[in-house]
């Protein structure tokens, strides 16, 4: 369920400073999820499967190359309505971050997002969504729900040097 994705994620954080195989396993099940989900064009499953793997790269879990390859494999070619959607919806979970990791990365990714609203190949809503992500990234992707540190129960993450990176190539 996405909406109990960030407790998942913080969860198997937290399970991951100690038993790192776990988390490995997590995010290669969640990567093949979320392949099986795209080849079949399972909105609703790869929207939950994102919903998880950003919150996992929230956490520190994931590397930003995963976040950055997901968000090419959602924009390439000539994205659907669905997927302009999907991509939209996970740059809101894993904006912040993947500003202060990656800048770049961010960066061409919007100039993609503007791309397509340039160009009108995709839909009034995908439009509407695109240019709600501009303005939210305007404001530095500040004020949304999905926000990495203290979560509403007072919760912080755990010290860095606890932390094991996954990168799945």
């Amino acid at each position: 369920s996405p909406q109990y994705a960030p407790t998942y994620a913080a969860l198997m954080a937290v399970v991951n400073t100690k038993l790192p195989e776990c988390g490995e396993l997590l995010l290669t099940r969640a990567i093949l999820t979320f392949r099986r989900g795209y080849k079949r064009r399972d909105r609703n499953g790869v929207s939950s499967t994102l919903a998880l793997l950003g919150h996992l790269f929230n956490q520190g879990m994931a590397h930003e190359l995963l976040s950055l390859q997901l968000l090419t494999v959602l924009l390439d070619g000539d994205p659907t309505e669905d997927s302009v959607d999907v991509a939209v919806g996970y740059m809101c979970v894993v904006g912040r971050q993947l500003t202060d990791v990656s800048p770049a990365g961010v960066r061409a990714v919007m100039e993609r997002f503007r791309g397509l609203l340039h160009e009108g190949s995709v839909g009034r809503r995908a439009q509407y969504r695109i240019e709600t992500l501009l303005k939210i990234q305007r404001g530095g992707f500040c004020g949304l729900s999905c926000h990495t540190g203290r979560g509403k129960f007072g919760f912080g993450r755990a010290g860095r040097s606890d932390y094991v990176g996954i990168g799945v190539g």
